[in-house]
C-alpha cells in the first residue's frame, strides 16, 4: 500500500493532512478488510428518521493499536441530515431543526439519496482554511464560509447501517457523492499518536477524535468506541456580569473559579452582533442579582 506525506492543512476535499506522518488513505484501510461488495439488501429495513448521535469519551492518553482510525477534532455543530421522500431535514444533536439557520446546506444537501441519513458536524472555515467558531455563531454573515463535514452514515435506502462495523459504514458512505462543495465527506487516517499529537499541536488544532475500527455506531452512548483527546486546552469561563449597551448588552464580564471564589479576570465584547447581544441580554437580564459575584471587585 502507499503511503504519503503532506503539511497540516484542512483540505478542499475536506481532510487534514500531517507534515511528517505516514499514513493509509481511507480506501486502503477499508479495503483490507470489507467484503467484495456490501448487499445493501441484506439489512434490516427502517425509515430514515433522526438518530441521537453517538458520543466520544474524553481520555488523555491515545491508545497505540492499529485498531484504530483517527480524525482531526474540529469546533463546529454536530448535525445528523435526513432525507425522506424529496424533503432533506438537518438536526441539532438534540433533535431541533437546523432548517432556517442553516437554509444554505439543506439546499446543498438536495442530492441525498432518498431514505439517507447522514451524522457529520457544521464547520466554518476562514481565509486561512482553519475551523472558526465565532462565523460558525454569527451564521448569517459568515454563510460563505459554513460547510456540512460528513463522517457517518446511518441509514442508506430506508436500511438501517448502525449495526455495520465502521469501515463498513465508510465504505458505503464513499457511495455517495454531491454537486456542492458545501459538503464534504471527511476522510480518517492511521498514524503514531506522538507523531499525530506533535502535528495537531504545531498548528494549534483543538484535538483528535479516534474511532475503532470495528465499532458499531451507538445512538446516544458515550462508550469508549469513540474517544477524543484535547490537545491545545482553553480556560473555561464563567459569565458574573454584564454591560448594558444599545442593542441590550455591550459586553459580559467573565471568571474563573479558583477553589470556591469567582475571579474576574476580562470584559469582552467581541463575537457579537446585534441579535445575538439582543438574545443573551434576555436571558441574562432574570438573573441580575444585587452583589457583585467577583471576589476581585
Amino acid at each position: 500500500m502507499a503511503n504519503a506525506c503532506a503539511k497540516l492543512r484542512y483540505s478542499s476535499e475536506g481532510g487534514y493532512l500531517c507534515p511528517g506522518i505516514m499514513f493509509r488513505s481511507r480506501r486502503d484501510i477499508c479495503s483490507s478488510r470489507m467484503p467484495a461488495k456490501l448487499k445493501l439488501k441484506s439489512l434490516p429495513k427502517k425509515p430514515a428518521a433522526f438518530v441521537e448521535p453517538m458520543d466520544c469519551l474524553a481520555v488523555s492518553k491515545l491508545p497505540e493499536s492499529a485498531d484504530w482510525a483517527w480524525e482531526i477534532k474540529i469546533d463546529g455543530y454536530r448535525a445528523i441530515a435526513v432525507k425522506t421522500d424529496d424533503r432533506v431535514n438537518l438536526y441539532s444533536r438534540t433533535e431541533n431543526s437546523f432548517n432556517n439557520k442553516f437554509n444554505y446546506i439543506v439546499a446543498a444537501l438536495s442530492d441525498m439519496p432518498v431514505g439517507t441519513v447522514l451524522d457529520g458536524e457544521l464547520v466554518a472555515i476562514d481565509d486561512d482554511g482553519r475551523p472558526n467558531f465565532n462565523l460558525l455563531q454569527n451564521f448569517r454573515t459568515g454563510a460563505r464560509h459554513i460547510q456540512y463535514y460528513v463522517f457517518d452514515l446511518l441509514c442508506l435506502d430506508n436500511r438501517d447501517a448502525t449495526n455495520l462495523k465502521l469501515v463498513e459504514r465508510r465504505e458505503l458512505l464513499k457511495s455517495l457523492s454531491f454537486k456542492d462543495k458545501r459538503i464534504k465527506i471527511i476522510d480518517y487516517f492511521q498514524a503514531e499518536p506522538v507523531e499525530l499529537l506533535r502535528a495537531v499541536r504545531e498548528q494549534r488544532l483543538e484535538g483528535v477524535v479516534g474511532k475503532r475500527k470495528d465499532s458499531l455506531y451507538e445512538p446516544g452512548a458515550r462508550s469508549g468506541s469513540w474517544i477524543k483527546h484535547r490537545v491545545n486546552l482553553g480556560q473555561e469561563f464563567v459569565i458574573g456580569g454584564f454591560t448594558p449597551g444599545l442593542h441590550g448588552l455591550d459586553a459580559i464580564v467573565v471568571g474563573y473559579y479558583r477553589g470556591k471564589e469567582l475571579v474576574c479576570v476580562a470584559r469582552t465584547r467581541n463575537g457579537f452582533v446585534p441579535a445575538s447581544r439582543r438574545h443573551l441580554f434576555e436571558k441574562l437580564k432574570p438573573l441580575v442579582i444585587p452583589n457583585c459575584p467577583f471576589a476581585n471587585r
